[in-house]
């Protein structure tokens, strides 16, 4: 993505190499960030144009490598110092102008409760590890709904630190070395197919450093089939691909072969030239204009792009080219990594200070307590209803919220804790039985996520009550016997079968009093084989499940799924905390899949299965984000456990007719 190509008759970059001025590859770098911006954008039938990364890649691992290579061929050693020296002076300036501007953006249009959070992105940004914080955050690189405008630099993380090992590995000057490396890799990306990673990614820059080893002849037929596989690869790939791993081998081959064919007349062209050129600006500005203006149309959305492509032509000639061509850095390299050591310590403290004192979020006044004004009612469904219809005239963010914006971005429930919540990869292995209160009567709450977030509803009535009560749930795995794809490896999701059975046999053998049964209704995407009949596997998985509950439970309740909100809670509230109620959507616009929900109300009802509708404790016309003192969600699909305690009453009143 970063190597440079010097023209003949150009001054070298610091360092004093030159190297063969080969204009196809600069119009593939053309190719592979043009495919990367229009998928960004949304451009329809571009939506696999993220491997343009995997192209600049591949290209980058090229160009360094015969440049590193001729260096050890006509000095007979490496001088490191240059090398890292010149990779300083290419990247950093226009790097650093980018983070700090994103910085500075993000400071007056971004949600004030994420400025914190995108200070320490600017940080990871600067110091090139961007990567390694997406990867250990688990981020879903085609499904975070609010992504870091700072996430596009994870690639150019994974390539300095593959430079870092790199040229050591070319000191050895052994073919069969690089090669090994190269292979086990790629083997590795087989085995973790994180999206971020370095160790799964090195063989793509490989693949590029070994085509560097043997001379290419000009053979424009190759380069047309490689051009081709490239392009088809971005019409054909979208977000359900699995990625990267034996799917990437496509446009890696296809731009190993367009740097074989030696040469392409498409893209040896001007304008192909050109926008190579602008290649490195143009990917750094795109993403922070899209993140952060957040255009909606398609066409605001490339007028953006635009925008991007002008600052980058701009930062190309006023900053990029007379830093890296000024003289003051060629003669003494460690002046170059001076200045990158400034640059760094100037955004890491930008960045730092950014953390410390994000921008405030005004609060006002204090709301009265919302748990105690429902839990002392005399109908507590009534109470809540009038608090909801309040709650969507309020203006205000008041300064008792519970919980509070960080709070909620930490929750964590005590089935979550000791392994009784399993998440996306975890295996059942829980520190418990999953009881969490002691009583005559056990009671088993059974589901996703979606079910785990009642946990506090139950606890609390079972406190009360003098239940025994047991939580069995897993993350995207309903309780409806249906085959279902893991939204992130994009392959079966095995491990929610297993887990689906094993639960059923252990309730079948505490044979409950009452057990409570949810899922959320959006698995439609993910259902395995795309069956042509969706719906009917729907219900089909519901009748097997609730026959087998029925058998082994006193009582079954379906509670019914909640709201799925169109805004981030705590972005929304912290940007419009003098008018919280204009977060609150219609009602009829956060309820997704009406037919999959009557379908499951039907066929509960069918079977006998009592069915409560959760979305009257949530919603009035409007469901609004903020109720009296408490936040309702925690995230875009999740409640609170506050508000989840709140709502106990009124849950209770609903069990009372069947239990």
């Amino acid at each position: 993505m970063t190597a440079t190509l010097t023209r003949r008759h150009t001054d070298p970059a610091p360092g004093g190499s030159r190297h063969a001025y080969r204009g196809d590859i600069e119009g593939l770098r053309a190719v592979a960030v043009l495919l990367v911006v229009l998928a960004h954008v949304g451009v329809p039938g571009v939506a696999g144009g993220f491997l343009g990364v995997d192209v600049f890649f591949v290209v980058s691992g090229f160009l360094i490598t015969g440049l590193l290579r001729r260096e050890i061929a006509t000095t007979g050693r490496l001088g490191l110092a240059r090398f890292y020296a010149r990779r300083v002076v290419r990247l950093l300036p226009v790097a650093t102008l980018v983070i700090v501007a994103t910085l500075a953006g993000a400071w007056f249009w971004a949600p004030p409760v994420r400025f914190a959070t995108f200070a320490a992105d600017a940080l990871a940004a600067a110091t090139w590890t961007m990567n390694l914080r997406l990867d250990t955050a688990g981020t879903d690189y085609f499904g975070d709904p609010a992504p870091s405008p700072f996430q596009h630099f994870w690639s150019l993380a994974v390539e300095e630190q593959f430079y870092l090992l790199w040229p050591l590995l070319l000191l050895a000057r052994s073919r069969v070395l690089l090669v090994a490396v190269t292979i086990a890799s790629f083997a590795w990306s087989l085995h973790d197919m994180s999206y971020f990673a370095s160790p799964g990614r090195a063989w793509e820059l490989g693949a590029g450093a070994l085509i560097s080893l043997v001379t290419c002849r000009r053979r424009p037929w190759l380069g047309w089939a490689g051009l081709a596989a490239v392009v088809t690869a971005a019409l054909v790939y979208d977000e359900t691909t699995r990625w990267p791993g034996v799917a990437a081998l496509v446009p890696v081959l296809g731009t190993v072969a367009i740097i074989a064919a030696g040469g392409n007349r498409l893209l040896e062209t001007g304008p192909m030239r050109w926008l190579g050129r602008m290649s490195y600006g143009w990917y750094l500005w795109h993403w922070p204009l899209l993140v952060l203006a957040a255009p909606e149309s398609l066409p605001d959305r490339a007028g953006a792009a635009a925008l991007a492509l002008g600052l980058a032509v701009l930062s190309h000639h006023l900053l990029e080219n007379p830093v890296r061509r000024h003289r003051w850095w060629t003669v003494r390299p460690r002046r170059a990594l001076g200045l990158g050591l400034c640059l760094v310590t100037v955004t890491a403290v930008l960045a730092a200070a950014g953390m410390l004192h994000p921008p405030a979020i005004p609060a006002r006044g204090s709301a009265p307590d919302t748990g105690r004004a429902v839990a002392t009612a005399g109908n507590p469904a009534a109470r809540l209803h009038r608090l909801l219809v309040d709650a969507n005239i309020a203006t205000d963010l008041p300064r008792n919220l519970t919980p509070s914006f960080d709070g909620a971005l930490r929750q964590r429930l005590a089935p979550q804790r000791d392994g009784c919540h399993v998440g996306l990869t975890g295996p059942f292995r829980p520190r418990s039985d999953c009881s969490y209160t002691t009583g005559r009567r056990t009671v088993v709450l059974f589901g996703d996520s979606h079910a785990l977030q009642w946990f506090p509803t139950l606890d609390a009535l079972a406190r009360k009550n003098g239940w025994r009560l047991y939580n069995f749930t897993r993350s995207s795995c309903s309780p409806a016997g249906i085959a279902v794809d893991e939204r992130r490896a994009r392959s079966r999701y095995l491990e929610c079968d297993r887990w689906r059975a094993d639960v059923l046999a252990r309730i079948a053998r505490l044979r409950p009093a009452l057990l409570v049964v949810s899922s959320s209704v959006n698995y439609r995407q993910v259902l395995t084989g795309a069956p042509a009949d969706p719906d009917a596997v729907w219900q089909t998985g519901w009748v097997r499940t609730l026959a087998v509950l029925k058998r082994a439970a006193g009582q079954v309740v379906l509670l019914g799924d909640t709201p799925f909100l169109k805004v981030a809670p705590a972005d929304c509230l912290s940007s419009n905390a003098t008018n919280v109620s204009g977060c609150a959507d219609p009602r009829a616009e956060v309820l997704p899949e009406p037919r999959w929900r009557e379908i499951q109300r039907a066929t509960a009802v069918a079977a006998g299965v009592p069915v409560i509708d959760p979305v009257p404790w949530l919603c009035a016309d409007r469901c609004p984000l903020v109720v009296g003192d408490t936040m309702v969600y925690r995230d875009s699909n999740h409640l609170t456990e506050a508000y989840a305690r709140l709502v106990a009453p009124v849950m209770e009143q609903n069990l009372a007719a069947w239990f």
